[in-house]
């Protein structure tokens, strides 16, 4: 396994790095717009940081379908946060969840570190901005959807392989665009593209994608597929699953964690550190 640099830290193999979501859209599905504003925005980032947050994931559209947030709308939303955070938090990774180059280049500019391109590579430009700037990238896999669709009855020969067979494609494709390699993370992307079904193959077999050597990024959160499993939970009923899913996750060698409460994480985590010794 490689070693995962970010912001000149390192992140050695059995290392977990916390990665605490702070979004400025007003219709997220787990806040419903809590952090939409900017103080509100910051204050979020700085309890991350006190609840052990190693990275803050930045968003600034909705993942599923909602009003429509163009280019410059989603920069409005972003580049100042970044800057501020950046400037208040040094030693703070930060990452900005988009998959437009151009929001990239304007977040690369304003202090992030990482590009969380959920969306799967959709604009081949995002990699070429993280190799010009340096900074790290997420190859996620979302079944080669548009983003911020739900795709009807998407269907697999082998979720696991296709997941791996995307996403360590998209990898070794930034790495020929000049990304560094130990800057790069693979994320099997739970939901997007996938099912429940789909979704929990992947946690079942994610040592597979370990396997790899890639570092891992799990995103898991309160997501839909933890609400259908333990029989259509609603999103603030998610917590224990989504903390019994990111130990599992653990225990198989996933590296970085996506999250919304990052103590609670840091804390089972920590457990199952211990637990490996």
């Amino acid at each position: 396994m490689t070693i995962l640099r970010l912001r000149g830290r390192e992140f050695r193999p059995g290392e977990f790095a916390i990665m605490a979501v702070v979004n400025r859209t007003p219709d997220s599905f787990f806040d419903k717009g809590r952090t939409y504003g900017f103080e509100a925005a910051l204050e979020a980032v700085a309890g991350a940081v006190d609840g052990g947050a190693d990275i803050v994931d930045i968003g600034g559209v909705k993942a599923g379908p909602g009003d429509e947030v163009d280019p410059a709308e989603e920069i409005r939303r972003v580049a100042d946060l970044v800057a501020a955070v950046r400037e208040r938090h040094p030693r703070l990774i930060i990452s900005v969840d988009t998959w437009r180059a151009e929001v990239g280049e304007v977040v690369a500019e304003a202090g992030a570190d990482l590009l969380n391109d959920t969306w799967g590579g959709v604009d081949p430009a995002l990699a070429e901005v993280a190799a010009k700037h340096g900074i790290g990238l997420v190859c996620a896999h979302a079944g080669r959807v548009a983003p911020r669709t739900r795709p009807h009855r998407i269907a697999y020969a082998d979720v696991v392989a296709d997941v791996i067979g995307y996403t360590v494609e998209l990898a070794e494709r930034a790495v020929a665009a000049g990304v560094r390699r130990e800057s790069i993370l693979i994320d099997p992307a739970h939901d997007f593209g996938k099912n429940t079904w789909h979704s929990l193959e992947v946690s079942r077999r994610l040592d597979e994608m370990v396997a790899t050597g890639w570092p891992v990024l799990v995103a898991v959160s309160n997501k839909d597929f933890v609400g259908e499993t333990l029989g259509g939970l609603p999103v603030d009923e998610r917590h224990a699953g989504t903390m019994a899913t990111l130990a599992v996750s653990a225990w198989q060698g996933a590296r970085v964690f996506r999250v919304h409460d990052a103590a609670s994480a840091r804390t089972a985590l920590a457990t199952v550190a211990e637990l490996r010794r």
